[in-house]
């Protein structure tokens, strides 16, 4: 297959470049830079399909990852801006590409996150589960939105991701240096769930989803375990063999974050209904041995 990556030369665009490759498949990805090499397409994510068409027409997939680091910062009303337009621009130059081609690709599958469902406390939630009202919840009714424009002749995919777990990128490689330092700390009541996934589980999961053509739809890339805050502090601490026994209030994390920390001291008990009945199976579905095989 042919595979076409926005977002490509992030932490799980790379990743999931290197796994189409051992799976035998040609990825391509798309670049703001001018193209360094023939796998490699330049494209400009500003809302027009530009002359991104050619480069779709009849190829298996479009993986649509694009989109600013949801943590990098403050979220300012300026940097929420940048979030919005960084997904919804670029999701609507794809799907406008698509619309030109003249035989559209199969399939396209666009990233979203399971902070589509707004805080929910202890409650089991579900592809099925309403939408949220916060910030996050609203980008990505939006950022879903501008994807479902997609052609009809074209499989919908929408991934709603959790935390992808790598000891070389992602957030957990920011968290190793303070834990390994011993100074770990349970965020605020460390009663919020943190729907965290694998990394390669993440990869194998997009894959099937690319490979198999009887699904669509909306799916949770989450563990089928997500667990609390606290238990994810300490298990990490276990794995590491160091202490992890600090707090950081919930008013320290408001005032070092602003609204940003809402995402910390808030969380998703997600679980993966939709791909655990249709037959996709975890290779790490199980928090301390997911950790530990990263060999951090």
């Amino acid at each position: 297959m042919t595979i076409v990556i926005a977002g490509g030369s992030g932490f799980l665009g790379q990743k999931l470049v290197q796994a189409l490759t051992r799976g035998g498949h040609h990825a391509r990805i798309l670049t703001r830079k001018p193209a360094q090499t023939p796998t490699e397409i330049t494209w400009q994510p500003d809302g027009t399909a530009g002359s991104l068409a050619p480069h779709l027409n009849a190829i298996d997939a479009v993986v649509n990852l694009a989109g600013e680091n949801i943590a990098g910062g403050r979220w300012s009303a300026a940097r929420k801006e940048r979030l919005r337009r960084s997904r919804i621009l670029a999701t609507r130059t794809l799907t406008s590409a698509i619309a030109q081609c003249e035989t559209p690709p199969k399939t396209f599958v666009s990233a979203s996150g399971v902070g589509y469902y707004g805080p929910h406390g202890d409650e089991p939630v579900t592809e099925a589960t309403p939408p949220g009202s916060d910030f996050f919840g609203r980008l990505c009714v939006d950022w879903e939105q501008e994807a479902r424009a997609v052609t009809p002749a074209t499989r919908l995919l929408i991934v709603r991701s959790g935390l992808a777990l790598a000891g070389d990128g992602g957030a957990l490689k920011k968290m190793l240096l303070p834990f390994k330092l011993g100074l770990g700390a349970t965020l605020g009541s460390g009663r919020q769930f943190f729907p965290w996934i694998h990394a390669d589980d993440w990869t194998a999961m997009v894959m099937w989803m690319i490979e198999n053509n009887g699904v669509s739809g909306v799916f949770n890339a989450t563990s089928p375990n997500p667990v609390t805050n606290r238990t994810f502090t300490r298990t990490l601490g276990r794995v590491l063999n160091r202490p992890a026994v600090f707090y950081a209030p919930a008013f320290v994390l408001r005032a070092a974050l602003g609204e940003l920390s809402e995402a910390l001291l808030t969380g998703q008990r997600a679980v993966p209904a939709r791909a655990g009945q249709l037959g996709f199976r975890f290779t790490h579905p199980e928090l301390e041995p997911a950790l530990r095989s990263l060999n951090l």
